[in-house]
């Protein structure tokens, strides 16, 4: 399984420690770098419950300076933008971005499909409910793995149809995007039947509410329940998980797969 390292640009995400400068982007990207991360997900506006839509202008002036730093500092690691806005993505692919990681899957922005179609971009297409500034007041599903399967099923036809080729689309299923706690445990135990869609698939779910309902602390002491998930979701066949902690992470899974080889 792949770690995404998680880098906000934003001064309001849930979990302080993972917001970053330009500045010490860099930094902290060669850190990510060197403790195991496969990938970088740079987010210029947080999508956390309960959070307001952020333009363009300041979306890009939070998101373009830090993939700046981090190119300059020699970083090779490939790098996502966490972003649902066409204007964004195309500004990061220009400064080398190569992954969309979209809350909206394709539906918040009519041009990001075609941009991403062209350019070729991996695409993350996520579940969820309503917006962030409402998922949370009341998620109700009849049966949640079955609709957010039928879900991420139409965003990829939708993919498809836009001229995004099967090898670019990555799917997830939004634990904490409109869900309970309920919901979010269900979906982690259903990624076998996520994953019959026939794409790779990420799980983020690291220092969320859903770990804290299970263990009753606060964002900054949620990396042993954070880890745990990680492994989980290991072990229901994720392809990818998105974390802000990854050395910790790069070692859980580490460990875990030498001691476990063969068995899971």
């Amino acid at each position: 399984m792949k770690v995404m390292g998680i880098l906000n640009a934003t001064p309001d995400s849930f979990f302080a420690a993972s917001r970053t400068e330009p500045e010490e982007a860099a930094e902290r990207a060669l850190f990510m770098e060197c403790t195991g991360a496969d990938i970088l997900d740079i987010g210029g506006e947080s999508t956390r419950p309960g959070t307001a839509y952020v333009d363009d202008k300041t979306e890009l002036a939070r998101v373009i300076p830090v993939l700046q730093a981090i190119r300059k500092s020699g970083c090779r690691l490939p790098l996502s933008v966490d972003t649902r806005k066409y204007s964004v993505a195309q500004a990061a692919w220009r400064e080398g971005a190569t992954w969309i990681n979209d809350v909206s899957a394709l539906r918040d922005d009519p041009n990001l499909a075609a941009f991403a179609a062209d350019s070729g971009m991996t695409v993350v297409l996520m579940h969820s409910a309503g917006t962030p500034k409402t998922m949370q007041l009341s998620p109700q599903y009849r049966d949640v793995v079955q609709q957010v399967c039928d879900f991420l099923s139409e965003a990829v036809d939708r993919a498809l149809a836009a001229g995004i080729s099967a090898s670019q689309i990555v799917l997830d299923p939004g634990i904490g995007f409109g869900k309970t706690k309920d919901h979010n445990i269900d979906l982690i135990r259903a990624l076998p039947q996520l994953k019959r869609l026939g794409f790779p698939v990420l799980v983020g779910l690291s220092r969320k509410s859903l770990i804290g309902d299970l263990l009753r602390v606060q964002p900054e002491d949620r990396l042993a329940g954070s880890l745990a998930g990680a492994l989980a979701c290991l072990i229901q066949g994720a392809d990818l998980i998105r974390v802000h902690d990854v050395p910790e992470t790069v070692g859980a899974l580490t460990v875990f797969q030498a001691l476990t080889k063969g068995t899971v």
